[in-house]
């Protein structure tokens, strides 16, 4: 900071101020996508811990009934969870993907995100 003839103000030169604005745009550069990967990285964090509630609950409703339920909701009207949580990346809650005990039944046995794409490890989201 130099002093300003006459009247004795201070002020920034173009150097100082140029330098400030290279250091902000530095840390921008830098910053921003560690950002966008800790989003995502906690998206899928969310989705994992959902599908592992989704299957506890599921093996709860086995062991006390001693079969699959039939939907999702059938989950939530008997008491099991108190509503459908909402896909961290699709953002809304009947986009699970149900999958039957056997096939060409209708049951419940395993629940998977019906997200597209594939996660920061190489995974694809349906296949958590």
């Amino acid at each position: 900071m130099k002093k300003v003839r006459g009247g004795g103000r201070f002020g920034f030169t173009l150097v100082e101020m140029s330098v400030v604005v290279a250091i902000i745009g530095v840390l921008y550069v830098t910053v921003v996508p560690m950002y966008g990967k800790t989003i995502i990285r906690t998206k899928e964090t969310t989705l994992k811990n959902d599908l592992y509630i989704f299957r506890t609950t599921l093996n709860n409703y086995f062991k006390d009934h001693e079969k699959w339920p039939d939907t999702i909701e059938s989950l939530v009207s008997e008491g099991y969870i108190r509503a459908v949580p909402p896909d961290p990346f699709t953002e809304k809650n009947d986009t699970w993907v149900t999958v039957p005990s056997e096939a060409g039944k209708s049951d419940v046995y395993d629940i998977r995100s019906g997200a597209d794409g594939v996660a920061l490890d190489g995974v694809r989201y349906a296949d958590f």
